[in-house]
């Protein structure tokens, strides 16, 4: 969809949540045609001409003031996370001619913070919720029926939206699984308005789209919204209920790059919870590098086997190199040398 497209439907998706009353508009009773505040009770709110505003809500005004983006934003009542939105659609930045995408990594840093964690659930998301980088504790928490090194394969790399609408084992965990849903769509369409026109984040949603229908709902009523901290109570399959306090933390120096980080409260029911899980996670991790090792040592023990010669030659003795050496005091007097042609066998032959 294109930027002003984008524009047009959210600014009349917050009109439509808007009653005159709310804006303190008299209130004349009847069935109005449209929901919400009509355009020209929202022009003469903000203080612009209907035309004006007209031309704004369809994407043909690319250098609105920021006065008249800020009194539009206060009479639509947006909040920050819509306010930064609005300025996004509103003044699109121009297409930039792009390389061929590069898979995104994680600094070495960063992955050595997030295993440094220990105990603490920690992972590394990219610019679209891509999942770069988990710990252990975040892989047993949030995806443990998938692969732990799948992050390391961008063709594989699990996907936080993908994963809460398109896997079932996602929408278990979450007991508030309609809440963390919403937040999720918000925050994919704040990311929509910063990267327009992305194909990676474009076929992101065509899928999601496509292959829910709950997406598709949440998706078309625009709902926008930074996914920052909340607590959020998980219903784990192998430790129960707990709930625990996400902190979403910016990388500034990666570009949409974002740390999450879960805690339990101190002393709390939940963080024993999460005690039991790491005990589990570092038996199943010490089982998993113990299987691996007899694995590897039954394979160096086949491949050592199968390298060994199988000569008939006759192992060397104190004779062997007695022997050696009066051949060689034969040679240097012109008297009959030995030469070995064959392993085992000598034959011989006149010195020159």
């Amino acid at each position: 969809m294109e930027t002003r497209e984008e524009l047009g439907e959210f600014l009349r998706s917050r009109r439509a949540r808007l009653r005159p009353q709310d804006a303190g508009l008299p209130s004349y009773g009847g069935r109005r045609r449209v929901p919400g505040l009509r355009r020209e009770e929202l022009a003469q709110l903000a203080g612009v001409s209907a035309g004006y505003y007209t031309r704004l809500e369809q994407g043909q005004s690319p250098n609105a003031s920021d006065a008249v983006l800020d009194a539009v934003a206060r009479v639509l009542r947006l909040d920050e996370a819509e306010r930064a939105h609005l300025y996004s659609l509103a003044r699109p930045k121009p297409p930039v001619r792009r390389r061929a995408a590069r898979p995104e990594r994680v600094r070495p840093g960063v992955r050595v913070m997030i295993e440094s964690f220990g105990d603490v659930p920690a992972l590394v998301m990219g610019r679209f919720c891509d999942v770069l980088a988990w710990n252990r504790m975040a892989h047993a928490l949030l995806a443990g029926h998938l692969d732990f090194d799948a992050p390391d394969r961008p063709a594989e790399r699990p996907n936080i939206a993908r994963l809460m609408f398109l896997d079932p084992h996602t929408r278990e965990l979450y007991a508030d699984w309609p809440r963390k849903a919403r937040s999720t769509v918000a925050d994919l369409r704040l990311l929509a308005g910063r990267h327009p026109g992305d194909p990676a984040l474009t076929g992101l949603i065509g899928e999601l789209t496509v292959g829910s229908e709950e997406f598709a709902r949440l998706w078309a009523a625009h709902a926008v919204g930074d996914c920052g901290t909340a607590t959020r109570a998980y219903r784990h399959p192998l430790v129960g209920t707990m709930t625990l306090m996400c902190e979403l933390l910016t990388l500034p120096e990666d570009e949409g790059q974002r740390v999450a980080v879960m805690n339990a409260e101190p002393g709390s029911p939940s963080e024993e919870a999460l005690r039991l899980l790491a005990d589990l996670t570092a038996t199943a991790t010490a089982a998993t590098r113990a299987t691996a090792s007899a694995a590897a040592a039954t394979t160096t023990t086949t491949a050592t086997a199968t390298a060994t010669p199988t000569s008939t030659a006759a192992p060397a003795t104190p004779d062997t190199f007695r022997t050696g050496r009066r051949n060689n005091r034969l040679s240097e007097s012109g008297g009959v040398g030995v030469r070995q042609s064959t392993p085992g066998t000598m034959e011989e032959r006149p010195c020159r």
